[in-house]
């Protein structure tokens, strides 16, 4: 079941190095910090579905993630796991709050058919 789990975060696209990722109990997540993040933040987007969050404000959050990856990429700042959670966090809801902004419209285009 464990193997099953980490061929999961594998497939995801995450790089699951061992350096930016959180241990629980001696064992490696699954997922980066920010992976790790990112999923909160999806999670907590869609939890949040009737809450109207302004499209500004979402790609401001995932700008600063990208802003955070980009100074690590460039080498210009190292970032930290718990930057890189909360980071991934602002960034996960940013998107899925795109993501529940567009549903919502589609259905409403569709309703009125």
């Amino acid at each position: 079941m464990v193997n099953f789990i980490y061929e999961i975060g594998d497939c995801s696209g995450c790089h699951q190095l061992p350096e930016r990722s959180f241990f629980w109990k001696g064992r490696q997540f699954p997922v980066c910090a920010r992976c790790t993040g990112v999923g909160i933040g999806q999670a907590l987007a869609l939890l949040l579905w009737i809450v109207d969050i302004p499209l500004s404000m979402c790609l401001c959050f995932l700008a600063l993630m990208g802003l955070d990856w980009g100074l690590q990429e460039c080498k210009i700042k190292e970032s930290t796991n718990y930057r890189r959670l909360f980071t991934g966090i602002l960034g996960g809801f940013g998107l899925f709050s795109i993501y529940v902004k567009a549903t919502k419209w589609m259905i409403r285009k569709l309703r009125r058919q």
